[in-house]
């Protein structure tokens, strides 16, 4: 076993300085109590990274609406291929398909 002492030994939260620190938050690298840090994707945060994180995500919805608009224009694509192809077999005489002389 390892007598390495935890990175957490002895820092007090950022927030409040007479508790103990619990977690050391991923983005901002801050230690925090546990009433200051939330869990956000699987992993403890505090407010402050999540918030950024949470305004992040906010300004990539427009990505949503640039997804739906493709994909309507590619299943316009394919239902093109698709209705055209049709014609054009459709308009080939009998003969070709080896019918009737």
């Amino acid at each position: 076993m390892s007598t390495a002492a935890s990175p957490l030994a002895g820092k007090r939260c950022a927030n409040h300085f007479a508790r103990e620190a619990a977690v050391r938050c991923p983005g901002c690298k801050g230690f925090f109590c546990r009433e200051c840090v939330t869990e956000h994707e699987h992993r403890m945060m505090c407010a402050n990274c999540v918030a950024k994180k949470n305004v992040a995500r906010a300004s990539t919805k427009s990505g949503g609406l640039v997804w739906t608009i493709l994909s309507a224009g590619g299943l316009l694509i394919a239902w093109m291929v698709f209705y055209y192809t049709g014609v054009g077999l459709a308009s080939l005489p009998s003969s070709f398909f080896g019918g009737a002389r």
